[in-house]
């Protein structure tokens, strides 16, 4: 993402509308190319972390719009360079493990949890 991921409180509002940014990943088995961007995306410890946070704010009540969570809220959990942050999301992204909805300054994150099953459906297979 070209916008920088800033530290101030969002405040989402229900119904609110949103514009994709990312695509979602076809949740069937995986390629072996997928699998190496998964994995690669995973071996990255600040990126488990953040994929356990957006997976707790988006089970939780709490999380924007109840499934999402906002960028803000990321970079006040992590001590981390919002530009780290987005980087990090970024790579998550491309792997197909979250998904993101852009709405003004924001940049709201999604867990992707069919792509997440695929992964440890894949690794099952080994």
């Amino acid at each position: 993402m070209s916008d920088a991921i800033s530290t101030r409180v969002c405040d989402c509002a229900p119904g609110c509308a949103s514009e994709p940014v990312a695509p979602l990943v076809d949740s069937g088995a995986l390629s072996d190319d997928r699998m190496d961007v998964a994995l690669k995306a995973l071996a990255s410890a600040p990126r488990r972390h953040l994929l356990r946070i957006v997976a707790a704010s988006t089970s939780a009540e709490g999380g924007c719009c109840e499934t999402e969570v906002c960028a803000c809220k990321l970079a006040d959990a992590l001590e981390l360079a919002p530009s780290t942050i987005s980087h990090h999301m970024s790579v998550l992204m491309n792997a197909g493990l979250v998904s993101a909805t852009k709405r003004g300054l924001w940049v709201y994150y999604r867990l992707e949890r069919d792509a997440i099953a695929a992964v440890a459906s894949t690794l099952g297979t080994l």
